[in-house]
């Protein structure tokens, strides 16, 4: 049985720990804040971004094409190009937040194939690289801190590739927050636009009505410009969807990490009590018991002493 002072120490390691996992939980909650105000900023803009490529989509002829609509034609599924972007967080302590991503693209990535992986935050480059997985590329200090100029960086490094006919397929696996209990991992094709099976855009085109609309100069020039900030937007909200996934998980591990530790400390506190009431019980019992044998012993002297001067 251990003892009280085993307890007492014990019960003093996770207090402290307490008071780093409520710290933890409170930055989580500045940051997701932070990251909700900033995610509503922006996504006016792109919603009426999305709401203006449908409109364009919609007044397209249906034989028009262009690289940035079109599938590719390929011999096989297999030969296929495809960049993963796959998006993480830089620490752990979130519960299953980077393991759902992880496991997702892991199982997209085909073996044996031409498919290239990149790589936002550190957890997903330590998992990779710890399995032997060949990352192309890594986009360093993103999944702390997303912002629109990140966000560009990652859209161009994909245009690029995907006007020099490198890549034939972009897919963005993230974490969606969908309230504040649940998330949800999400795998959204970025490249081509898929015009007729896009579900954002036939949302917008079965709202859009009858109108004039004229493409000045042409189509093609207006697409160049419109979809590349598009692809901007929703890297953007993808890394600050994830980003207060990742926050939101950490809060919910942090809090549960907190009621454990104040249910831990109440139960050792009980068992430091009986064990302090128990030595106190032991003690007294000790010297009532010392008492009665010095008691006894001074009774026996007397005796022996009464009976020597009886013998006189």
């Amino acid at each position: 049985m251990a003892s009280t002072r085993e307890i007492r120490e014990r019960i003093s390691s996770v207090k402290n720990t307490l008071k780093i996992t409520n710290a933890m939980y409170m930055i989580s909650s500045t940051k997701l804040n932070y990251a909700k105000a900033a995610l509503a900023s922006t996504e006016p803009f792109y919603y009426q971004l999305q709401s203006m490529i449908a409109r364009i989509l919609r007044h397209l002829p249906e034989d028009y094409h262009h690289r940035y609509l079109d599938h590719r034609e390929a011999a096989d599924d297999a030969d296929l190009r495809r960049a993963i972007i796959c998006v993480t967080a830089d620490k752990g302590l979130a519960g299953a937040f980077n393991h759902n991503v992880l496991k997702m693209t892991e199982n997209r990535l085909r073996p044996d194939s031409n498919d290239l992986l990149f790589v936002v935050g550190e957890v997903g480059r330590h998992y990779f690289s710890h399995r032997g997985i060949h990352i192309d590329e890594q986009f360093s200090y993103t999944a702390q801190k997303p912002t629109l100029p990140r966000a560009r960086v990652i859209t161009s490094r994909i245009l690029e590739l995907f006007g020099n006919d490198e890549i034939d397929e972009v897919y963005i696996i993230y974490t969606q927050m969908k309230n504040a209990m649940a998330t949800e991992v999400i795998c959204q094709q970025l490249l081509p636009l898929q015009r007729l099976d896009h579900k954002l855009f036939v949302k917008q085109m079965g709202n859009a009505t009858q109108e004039d609309f004229s493409m000045e100069p042409n189509p093609s020039v207006l697409l160049d410009q419109v979809i590349p900030e598009y692809l901007t937007g929703f890297i953007y909200s993808a890394l600050i969807e994830s980003y207060c996934s990742e926050h939101n998980a950490r809060m919910q591990a942090m809090d549960a990490a907190n009621k454990n530790g104040n249910q831990l400390v109440s139960e050792l506190s009980v068992r430091y009590n009986r064990e302090r009431q128990a030595a106190i019980t032991q003690e007294i019992t000790e010297v009532a018991a010392g008492a009665r044998a010095r008691k006894e012993q001074m009774q026996r002297a007397a005796r022996r002493r009464a009976m020597k001067n009886a013998d006189k």
